[in-house]
């Protein structure tokens, strides 16, 4: 083809184009227009196919006029009035036959998860669930609890203060205490909830962490039943092969005192970071409330006995899910957390 037949053509196609622009009143004849003369095969890109048997001082000046019409073409396209006001309007039309937005649902913490399944086994054992302040006086968190100031033990507990008088509390036993203040025996409750510390945190340790403590008093309550509450609570958990172990241990307001462990599920007891190579995941501490208690709270020491016990919830959920490190349930990660 000559040059001067290209550029015949290139006219022809202007005029042609023109006369086109005048005749859209829809949405589709709009697109009609694209597609024949914007489109990847439309008469625009045909011309440009023209171009390969021509001179290059031909080729240079079709070539021009060719991308001056399609630069024509695509502003019309763009500024034309029905592209605006249609896409306004279609905003503000709902087709209903169109597919939904899919949401994403949802799910509980797996501390939370596991939280509701402690309470559900307890409650089945006859306790009730009794909550109480995070904030907590020092009488509370500790006098009561037979650890006066000066007492070691205050040193064991790496308190959170609040000022002189209160504190973060470090478990939940002020919970019983409150509890003992109002209600004669029998008692029979779980006062589950947040504590705070200042743990460095690592593998199974967090500065804020959640326990379970529980508390029966009654005439005659022996360390036997202690155990025996602690058993059943393993078995309904983690099921009828779970064990545990008790160790004797020191805590001032139970006498005598113990810690217990359970077997580690993420190793079966061979030895792993999280049970530090021993086996067992320690989960509280437990004991026969110490007979100093009841002076704070006006109970009969020669009439009535009674335990005490304590669990880290996040230590339980590491366990019945295998999880290796107790920071992955404060770092938000969905991945994570979606698993649950």
């Amino acid at each position: 083809m000559t040059g001067e037949a290209i550029q015949n053509l290139i006219v022809q196609l202007k005029k042609e184009i023109e006369k086109a622009k005048g005749q859209i009143k829809t949405l589709s004849d709009l697109e009609a227009f694209r597609v024949k003369y914007a489109g990847r095969k439309g008469q625009i890109s045909l011309l440009f196919k023209q171009l390969g048997g021509l001179s290059p001082d031909q080729r240079s000046s079709a070539g021009k006029d060719i991308n001056d019409l399609k630069k024509n073409v695509q502003e019309f396209l763009e500024n034309h009035p029905l592209v605006k006001s249609g896409s306004e309007k279609n905003k503000n039309i709902f087709d209903p036959t169109l597919p939904g937005d899919a949401f994403r649902l949802g799910s509980l913490h797996p501390v939370t998860i596991i939280l509701r399944q402690i309470k559900d086994i307890f409650q089945k054992m006859g306790f009730s669930v009794v909550e109480g302040p995070e904030v907590e006086s020092e009488y509370y968190n500790f006098e009561a609890l037979n650890i006066p100031k000066g007492h070691p033990a205050r040193d064991m507990q790496d308190t959170l203060f609040v000022d002189d008088s209160i504190v973060m509390r470090t478990h939940t036993s002020p919970v019983q205490i409150r509890t003992m203040e109002k209600q004669k025996p029998p008692v029979r409750i779980i006062s589950p909830g947040k504590c705070y510390r200042r743990d460095t945190p690592d593998a199974s340790h967090s500065p804020v962490f959640h326990q379970v403590e529980g508390l029966c008093v009654d005439e005659g309550i022996t360390f036997a039943d202690l155990k025996g509450i602690i058993l059943n609570f393993a078995k309904q958990m983690f099921g009828s092969n779970m064990k545990i172990r008790f160790r004797p241990s020191f805590f001032p307001f139970v006498e005598p005192g113990a810690e217990y462990d359970f077997t580690c599920l993420i190793c079966g007891g061979k030895g792993c970071r999280v049970c530090k190579n021993t086996g067992w995941v320690e989960i509280s501490g437990a004991g026969m409330v110490n007979p100093e208690v009841y002076g704070y709270v006006g109970y009969d020491p020669e009439k009535y006995t009674g335990f005490a016990f304590g669990m880290g919830v996040e230590r339980i959920a590491m366990l019945l899910y295998e999880v290796h490190d107790i920071r992955l349930f404060y770092e938000n990660d969905v991945r994570f957390l979606k698993q649950f």
